[in-house]
């Protein structure tokens, strides 16, 4: 029985169902690494696999899921109001923007490197408290201390100490 717009009702309702499931798909491949893997958040083991697994299915599944979006709406456009073709621009744009995140290291942002690390003499660290944790390296007589908490949200510092490069990681 077609309706108004000259499709069957139960094939447009499929389309519907299999566009919005696409995006769904999507979202959650790339969105739930990010939610996973969280600085200062309790990681489990299974965790960590589950959302690295994600991330490497991600761009191709981002894809594949753009792609059926795209040709739905394809499929769906020409019967279609303004309001519902604006809807699917703007999903689209959101798919799209989506499957780009996929290809992106989120990782990296979060755990951004301190390439410029400014130091302090130890009488002037005021931020730092006497419980503090601190990684302390000495190198020809040049002694610094990374704070642990610090170095667990960026992991890694590059500096000079004593002459020589250094990366320290935590």
């Amino acid at each position: 029985m077609p309706n108004t717009t000259g499709q069957p009702k139960l094939k447009r309702g499929y389309a519907w169902v299999l566009f919005f499931a696409a995006i769904l798909v999507a979202v959650v491949f790339v969105a739930t690494p990010i939610w996973i893997i969280m600085p200062f958040k309790a990681q489990t083991q299974n965790g960590i696999a589950w959302s690295y697994a994600l991330k490497s299915w991600s761009p191709l599944v981002t894809i594949l899921c753009s792609l059926l979006a795209l040709a739905l709406v394809v499929s769906m456009w020409r019967a279609s109001r303004w309001w519902t073709k604006s809807f699917f621009v703007l999903a689209m744009i959101f798919t799209f923007a989506v499957t780009w995140m996929a290809r992106q290291n989120h990782f990296e942002w979060m755990f951004h490197p301190i390439t410029k690390a400014g130091f302090a003499k130890a009488t002037e660290a005021s931020f730092v408290d006497n419980k503090d944790m601190v990684m302390a390296i000495e190198i020809n007589g040049e002694s610094v201390a990374y704070p642990i908490r610090e170095m667990a949200y960026h992991h890694v510092v590059q500096s000079v100490i004593g002459g020589k490069p250094i990366t320290a990681t935590y």
